[in-house]
């Protein structure tokens, strides 16, 4: 290339400004991680999300280089927690691990002080599980045939307990409880352990929640389950039938777990933590904790990805709260 007198004047002008402005840039990007580093999981400690955080505490700790505090702030189906992070600075010193009811929250609570789509930003997807739906030993109830010939022959006498109103156990039976065309009496509770609780207590004669929840309890034979809403077996209950080989053509429903942060955290910012957070998932211990005691699906999709995946999520059972009027209690 051919260089003139001209070019080589405009090049000795623009490097040093060139310079000064990555300089500046260098001199303005945020620092970070600095300081401690909050994780609000927004359910009580026992469920699924709480032992998720504290599963990768250590090793985030470890690569942060910073004190991570775990802060449980139940509450509205997540949304207390959810809520909190949403309004945080983004200085990448707060984060939510939400679950399913996520997707859901903006139909059910109208009213939020926050928008789901506008005021979070996308950081992981961890991944997958379906429901499953049990019953207490006690009950005479074997398969999901039993409880639907039960439910037709004694309406609104059987209850079942899920996480809470509108939670996706809740909209999932719902549905299935309308195609069988039977009347079940749901009693939600405030999380996953307060609701396992009473279920092994026998307060209640079903329980339908996230294969994580449920395949300890099954496996510790403190609960029967009758049926499990993937498309496919779950290996830990792999004797237990799906909704679809129940005869519920096309019934599918699935938990789901993600990472969120305030809305304008910095890319870099986001892109280190999902990075580092996704390492530790993928440890051997924590990703065979994931998938044989909490038969959890490993995505472990990006940002973009998990936002589709909330929107989908979000034309799913959106309609399913308006059409069946459905509340929060």
């Amino acid at each position: 290339m051919k260089l003139t007198r001209r070019s080589i004047v405009l090049a000795a002008i623009t490097t040093p400004f060139a310079a000064q402005s990555l300089t500046a840039q260098a001199q303005t990007a945020p620092k970070w991680p600095s300081g401690n580093i909050k994780i609000v999981v927004p359910f009580p400690p026992g469920g699924t999300v709480d032992p998720i955080a504290r599963m990768v505490q250590p090793g985030l700790q470890q690569k942060l280089g910073e004190t991570i505090i775990i802060e449980n702030r139940p509450g509205a189906s997540g949304s207390v927690g959810t809520g909190a992070v949403a309004k945080s600075p983004p200085d990448g010193n707060s984060w939510v691990f939400v679950f399913d009811t996520h997707a859901v929250n903006p139909f059910l609570l109208p009213n939020m002080p926050f928008d789901t789509l506008k005021d979070l930003e996308p950081v992981l997807l961890i991944g997958t599980a379906p429901n499953v739906l049990c019953a207490h030993p006690s009950r005479p109830y074997k398969t999901l045939a039993d409880v639907i010939a039960a439910a037709k022959a004694k309406p609104d006498s059987i209850t079942y307990a899920s996480i809470g109103a509108g939670s996706v156990g809740h909209l999932t039976m719902t549905l299935l409880s309308k195609r069988a065309g039977v009347k079940l009496v749901h009693v939600p509770y405030r999380g996953g352990g307060p609701a396992m609780n009473d279920a092994i207590a026998g307060h209640v004669d079903l329980i339908i929640g996230s294969a994580a929840l449920i395949t300890p309890q099954v496996k510790a034979e403190k609960i029967r389950p009758l049926v499990q809403t993937g498309k496919t077996r779950v290996p830990a209950l792999a004797t237990v039938p799906t909704a679809i080989e129940s005869g519920f053509r096309g019934f599918e429903s699935y938990a789901w777990w993600g990472v969120f942060a305030p809305a304008g955290t910095p890319k870099p910012v986001i892109e280190r933590f999902s990075k580092d957070l996704t390492a530790i998932l993928r440890e051997p211990n924590i990703a065979k904790n994931l998938s044989e005691n909490l038969q959890i699906t490993m995505l472990l999709g990006g940002p973009e990805e998990e936002r589709k995946f909330l929107a989908a999520q979000m034309a799913l059972w959106g309609p399913v709260v308006k059409e069946n009027n459905i509340k929060a209690e």
